[in-house]
């Protein structure tokens, strides 16, 4: 039997500096799929990596073997030991795991409640993963469902109002720092989706002077275009960050785009005047080395969770309206899931039967060896109907909640208590303490004795 697990690390369990090694961009999302989903243990994989999270979802035979090596994927591809990840890699399984990933769909388990971002980011995880082939039934009907609910959550709650985004509470953080931003100068590193939510807020605010700077040039026209803005190469970083009042910074780069001795160069040229730089990369595009060049003000990722918290108040009625229908949405998926296993796990059920049945018979075979060919059957017949007539009644109700809630918890409990996901071998010791059957026609002389 397939189980669901989801093994990862968040903003609330890791700090930046591990977030940024466990980052999984394009590239290295793609190997880590390929390697997992090449093994034995692992049916179904998909990751998910943005700057609060790095998170697997499987589909896995056995998840204490696949937990083993989704950490060893991770720590590898990172460059860590695999302990250095203890007390910060948590593990779900079943319908927990499902939950979880709706709530992270829906913001609500974001730094910032409601983000904006997240739906996209997620909805791109899956598109990956199903491009790469890593993805099949289960996981595909679990990534629809989250985006279906997360959409849901955010269009019939208010857990999205004021436009909050980690875009939107850096700017209100460079709002907070300088004051007034319309006269402000602002360059744009990047030109993603975050770039795009930083422009919009931005404009929001009166800003009319937006530089935006990309490696990939035709990119940069365009969302320069659409705010007002002016493209460059990004070669022309330096330059333009001489004359800038505001640094955002967005990219997927996994190296640095802006290190501490070229800061310093640009710092010597603006005669006294500070700048603000803001990194909403994971990994980070400057290095933070940089906080400690004189005039500059550096802030991550992190450090927009002050303005976090505070758009958050007043939202969490909105937040629990909202885990309510992730709620009813989860239980829907987990309706789904146990009719999957509801006929597998009955006719194993039923193949469980046969097979003691035609063991204890051949134990006991020896013992009957006057009975006639036709009682033996009238015996084997017997032996089945008993164990048919056991097995009836969980049968039906099995059956009969492939439909509702009752599904996942049931077929978990039948095979775990009949170990129908044990190998064969330890059949042989749980029909050890079967007590053998006598001969039924000594028996019959037994009793008439007595």
């Amino acid at each position: 039997m397939s189980e669901l697990l989801a093994l990862g690390v968040s903003h609330k369990t890791a700090p930046l500096d591990l977030r940024e090694q466990l980052a999984l961009p394009e590239g290295r999302a793609v190997g880590v799929l390929g390697e997992l989903v090449g093994s034995e243990q692992v049916h179904e994989a998909a990751a998910l990596s943005t700057c609060n999270r790095t998170e697997l979802y499987l589909v896995v035979s056995d998840p204490v073997e696949a937990e083993g090596l989704a950490l060893g994927a991770l720590s590898r591809e990172a460059g860590i030991r695999p302990t250095e990840l203890l007390g910060r890699l948590y593990a779900l399984r079943g319908v927990d795991a499902a939950g979880h990933l709706f709530s992270v769909t829906a913001g609500l388990d974001s730094m910032i409640l409601g983000e904006a971002e997240i739906q996209g980011q997620v909805k791109r995880a899956y598109e990956l993963a199903l491009v790469e082939g890593a993805t099949g039934p289960v996981l595909n009907r679990l990534f629809r469902g989250a985006l279906a609910a997360g959409k849901r959550a955010r269009h019939e709650t208010g857990i999205s109002e004021k436009g909050v985004s980690i875009p939107s509470a850096a700017v209100e953080l460079a709002q907070h720092t300088l004051g007034d931003l319309a006269s402000r100068t602002v360059l744009l590193v990047g030109a993603g989706e975050t770039a795009e939510l930083t422009a919009r807020a931005l404009a929001a605010r009166g800003v009319n002077t937006i530089f935006v700077a990309n490696r990939h040039y035709d990119r940069a026209i365009g969302l320069a275009q659409r705010f007002g803005g002016r493209a460059v190469r990004i070669d022309e970083l330096p330059a333009q960050m001489e004359d800038a009042d505001i640094v955002v910074s967005s990219t997927n780069s996994p190296h640095h785009i802006v290190e501490r001795e070229e800061l310093e160069l640009v710092m010597g040229r603006r005669d006294g005047r500070p700048l603000l730089l803001v990194d909403l990369a994971v990994p980070r595009d400057i290095q933070p080395a940089c906080r400690d060049v004189a005039g500059a003000s550096l802030h991550d990722v992190d450090d927009v969770q002050s303005i976090a918290e505070r758009n958050a108040s007043g939202r969490e009625a909105e937040a629990r309206r909202a885990e309510r229908l992730l709620q009813a949405e989860v239980a829907r998926f987990e309706r789904w899931l146990g009719s999957l296993e509801v006929l597998p796990t009955v006719a194993e059920l039923r193949r469980r039967a046969d097979e003691i049945v035609e063991r204890v018979l051949a134990e006991n075979e020896p013992r009957w060896e006057t009975l006639s060919a036709a009682d033996r059957e009238r015996l084997r017949v017997m032996a089945r109907a008993i164990a048919n007539r056991l097995l009836h009644e969980p049968t039906v109700r099995l059956k009969r909640s492939a439909d509702d809630e009752a599904a996942y918890p049931y077929v978990h409990a039948l095979r775990e208590l009949f170990g129908l996901d044990a190998e064969t071998a330890p059949l042989a010791d749980q029909d050890a303490d079967v007590t053998p059957i006598r001969d039924p026609r000594r028996l019959r002389e037994q009793n008439r004795k007595r």
